[in-house]
């Protein structure tokens, strides 16, 4: 069975799938303890941001929304696709619209920081306390390297 993903876009100001996103976001949350922001700060972040969107049937399966610098807010996708590389087209879509791409993750999350260095980020360094738990984070950015950039692309094909 072939999958559409259909690529949206909500533009800065623009908030048309931030219930959807909010309700990916919280998923993973439950599940995984990870994207833990109060709504009122996941809104009004979303509201100001770029935000790239994965459609399958319908159904929200992932997004990233990024501030006009190429900080990525917020990256999710869904955990029943994961390993579509439905992750790696998001940043892609930051990267093709920006000089630099970059975030934080928590310590913890392995998950995350592996995926963020599969794709070529380099911790640049440690931020205790970041978190409003008390959780310590790393400042991650995307490598200047052309080569990163060319990689990346192949997922906005």
């Amino acid at each position: 069975m072939s999958v559409n993903v259909e690529k949206r876009v909500d533009p800065p100001g623009d908030a048309t799938h931030g219930e959807a996103a909010w309700a990916l976001k919280e998923e993973i949350r439950q599940l995984e303890g990870v994207l833990k922001q109060r709504r009122g700060f996941f809104m009004d972040a979303y509201r100001r941001a770029n935000c790239h969107l994965l459609v399958e049937d319908d159904e929200l399966v992932g997004f990233s929304s990024a501030r006009r610098d190429g900080y990525i807010l917020f990256l999710a996708v869904a955990p029943r696709v994961r390993g579509r590389g439905y992750g790696e087209r998001l940043v892609a879509e930051v990267a093709d619209e920006n000089r630099s791409v970059s975030c934080h993750a928590r310590t913890t999350n392995r998950a995350a920081l592996s995926f963020y260095e599969h794709i070529g980020f380099e911790v640049v360094r440690r931020i205790e306390n970041y978190y409003e738990d008390g959780g310590d984070a790393y400042y991650l950015k995307l490598g200047d390297d052309s080569s990163l950039r060319d990689r990346l692309s192949k997922f906005l094909r």
